[in-house]
């Protein structure tokens, strides 16, 4: 997917009893961030640092969602642990991971695994592709989304 591709419709369970659907909010900017694993110390930081800017991305009518291949209990767990105000998705058959090409071959202590690439993916009020991170590093990163999602204003 190139920018300004429109991004492709698909459906996944979230938190909260709830199914994503991404035609449903169209209409405003909307943050997707995949991250490997729920309660790990990347994964919570990444996620407490788009909690402490959330304010910011409402202000400026921005949805934000964290997506894994945890199962939705896993992701109601640390959601209410970390006090997260946004929604996590799960992807467990690898639905949005595969569309957005998030999945990965990584060492992780010495052995290769198939895991998540850490990537974020801003999509404008359009259902276009507006901006692509990838390999993302956690510090600072949620700022740099909040400015890019306010250059969309």
């Amino acid at each position: 997917m190139e920018k300004m591709d429109l991004v492709p419709d698909f459906e996944l369970p979230a938190t909260g009893a709830q199914r994503f659907r991404l035609t449903a909010l169209r209409g405003s900017p909307l943050v997707l961030y995949f991250y490997p694993k729920d309660d790990t110390p990347g994964c919570t930081d990444e996620g407490l640092q788009f909690t402490q800017l959330h304010d910011e991305f409402v202000a400026l009518k921005c949805t934000i969602l964290g997506i894994s291949r945890d199962t939705v209990a896993s992701h109601e767990k640390f959601r209410a642990k970390m006090g997260f105000p946004f929604h996590l998705l799960s992807d467990e058959e690898e639905v949005a991971c595969t569309l957005f090409g998030v999945m990965k071959i990584k060492n992780m202590y010495g052995k290769q695994v198939r895991g998540i690439e850490r990537s974020t993916f801003l999509i404008d009020r359009e259902g276009r592709l507006a901006e692509a991170w990838r390999g993302v590093k956690v510090p600072g990163h949620a700022q740099i989304v909040l400015d890019a999602v306010k250059r969309l204003s």
